[in-house]
């Protein structure tokens, strides 16, 4: 059994035997918590204090029915993600508190990361001053380097987080005593100047941490994964919002040098179906995951993300066709230029044979009413899964009984993340050029997957190579995005449906504005239906009187049901009552700190300044 599963399956707890036979009870030195200054003894010290950071850094699908970090029920603020009435709004005042000392702090939804709370980055301080204080003579010199590397990798993506929500943060580079005011309440430092120092940290990861620490423990390659994630989206971010355009290049270089690491050193691979990465019950071994967290029923460590996609459970935000459209046909062009028989067919029937065999890996192949679009997401769930709707579920895809295996790190990530610094460099920063290996060793590597035989049962083919010479001609592109920018920008929407990704790079691209549904009507449509036949429990005598069942025709027109016309119900679905979200502005990039951080500054003498535009 792997001890990864005890990481995440069982309370950590440190007994110390330090107990004086003479000492009166009272005396006695705690039996089930570590004693700090007692506690630094070797390795195996170190290592079960960085264990704890884990199930922090490395969520998977959560556990129980938590949902920060997780995939399908965590990640559900997006353009790709419709809902019934009116979607979820960027936030539009000053909280009245976002701080929190606790290590157990919440996320922020609508903003991708965590809240205003400094208690992790205080952890890997104390880490890093008791291994120079107190661990150091007792381990080798390779030991001290490697946590070291360790601590300073889990400061690095807390800030990384941070800053991705909050933009400017105080930076604090070691342990800070409760008398040290002035530390304590110091103002934000300048988003620069903090990422210049999680620049630092992942260097020193890269150039001390071991390359195999164990099975499931934190390694190289699993750090210059996440190092690639997180210098990728603070170089884009500072050059296309126009912040530092040295920075940028820097970041994106470090990015690409990241991934060259994970890629060049040949240990992972794409040698297995798209499937099996998010419906199988054990992922050890899979050639294409660096790192996965476990799930385990007898360990009762398991988690409800399957269950949301088993074909009965309510998400309440679903695929829209204006993510439907974005994903390429099999000969790899647009659906609006394709030579591929139904690519103008937006059935689910036909999506799911002519494009991109990731769309068939990820919906279900009929429409489901569980499903405000009526487009069902399964990608989390086995397709057996589907086979038990209408009846009693097991355990594995029902309620938060579930066990599959949740993938944490794995490659397409890290070649898309490459691929994306690279090409940005060349665009803008006279890097070298893309190649056509360049385009072979990521974009055409995932393309390249095999199939699962469900899904050459149904027709479903691998689509086309990606080629320099011939990239898709989309009418739909933004004018300022180069052709290649856009295709790579495309592979990373079919990629990571339903994963951590999309708001994330809307905001780093200084593409937020699509979330204002306003600007295409798509937004509110799904898949091309026919109600009396796919979804007739639509056609009831409450929703004639309501006239809240609608279709839209090829050409625009509505159609709605009034009890009479069942048989003219055929076209776009028109999710129920969807409206646009309230208006929103640039300052929803950042997130503001609360009224109480800012007065708990004031009533110590300091000044906490506000996110700007807020």
């Amino acid at each position: 059994m792997k001890y990864f599963k005890y990481i995440y399956g069982l309370p950590v707890i440190v007994a110390l035997f330090l107990v004086s036979c003479n000492k009166d009870v009272l005396d006695r030195t705690p039996q089930t918590s570590y004693i700090d200054g007692q506690y630094w003894r070797g390795e195996d010290d170190i290592r079960m204090y960085a264990n704890s950071y884990y199930t922090n850094y490395f969520n998977g699908y959560n556990s129980g029915f938590g949902v920060d970090y997780a995939p399908v029920r965590g990640y559900t603020f997006s353009d790709d993600l419709t809902g019934k009435n009116a979607q979820t709004s960027f936030e539009s005042s000053v909280p009245t508190s976002r701080g929190s000392v606790s290590e157990a702090a919440d996320w922020l939804g609508t903003y991708a990361g965590p809240t205003w709370d400094f208690a992790w980055v205080r952890k890997s301080n104390v880490m890093l001053a008791r291994l120079n204080d107190i661990a150091k003579p007792n381990i080798t010199g390779e030991a001290y380097n490697h946590w070291t590397a360790v601590a300073r990798f889990f400061r690095g993506f807390e800030y990384s987080r941070l800053v991705s929500v909050f933009g400017d943060v105080p930076y604090f580079d070691k342990e800070v005593l409760d008398s040290d005011l002035p530390t304590l309440y110091k103002d934000r430092d300048p988003r620069g100047v903090v990422m210049d120092k999680v620049y630092d940290d992942f260097k020193y990861v890269m150039a001390n941490m071991r390359d195999n620490d164990g099975a499931q423990f934190l390694n190289k390659y699993i750090a210059a994964a996440f190092i690639s994630r997180f210098m990728l989206f603070e170089g884009t971010y500072e050059h296309y919002h126009g912040l530092d355009a040295a920075r940028a290049k820097k970041y994106l270089e470090f990015a690409v040098e990241a991934g060259d690491y994970v890629i060049n050193s040949n240990k992972y691979n794409f040698s297995r179906d798209f499937k099996s990465l998010f419906s199988s019950d054990n992922l050890a071994g899979h050639p294409e995951v660096l790192l996965y967290r476990t799930y385990d029923a007898a360990l009762a460590v398991t988690h409800s993300i399957g269950s949301y996609q088993n074909g009965t459970e309510v998400v309440g935000v679903d695929a829209n066709l204006v993510l439907i459209k974005s994903f390429l046909l099999n000969d790899g062009k647009v659906w609006q230029n394709s030579s591929v028989a139904g690519a103008n067919s937006f059935t689910i029937a036909d999506l799911v044979k002519t494009r991109d065999p990731r769309f068939e890996a990820s919906f279900y192949d009929k429409a489901l009413v569980p499903s405000a679009t009526l487009l069902y997401g399964f990608k989390f769930a086995s397709r057996e899964a589907l086979t038990y709707i209408g009846k009693t579920y097991p355990a594995a895809w029902g309620s938060n009984t579930n066990t599959s295996d949740a993938p944490v790190m794995r490659l397409a990530e890290v070649v898309l993340n490459w691929i994306e610094a690279k090409a940005v460099l060349a665009q803008y920063y006279s890097g070298a050029a893309i190649t056509q290996s360049d385009l072979n060793k990521s974009i055409n590597a995932i393309r390249n997957r095999p199939l699962d035989a469900a899904a050459a049962a149904k027709g479903v083919l691998k689509t086309a190579p990606l080629t320099i010479g011939a990239l898709p001609v989309d009418p739909t592109k933004d004018a300022d995005v180069p052709d290649l920018i856009w295709e790579i920008r495309r592979e990373r929407r079919m990629e990571f449906v339903f994963e951590h990704t999309r708001l994330l790079d809307l905001k780093r691209w200084k593409k937020l504005n699509n979330m204002d549904f306003s600007t295409n009507p798509d937004y509110f449509l799904g898949p091309w239906v026919n109600v009396q036949a796919e979804a007739p429990s639509y056609l009831t005598a409450a929703n004639a009187t309501a006239r809240n069942v609608k279709v839209k025709k090829a050409d625009g027109t509505i159609v709605t049901y009034d009890g009479t016309n069942a048989a003219a119900m055929v076209g776009y679905w028109m999710v129920t009552n969807a409206a646009n979200r309230n208006a929103f502005t640039d300052r929803a990039y950042l997130a503001p700190v609360g009224q109480a951080q800012i007065i708990q500054y004031q009533e110590k003498g300091f000044k906490l300044t506000q996110t700007t535009g807020w």
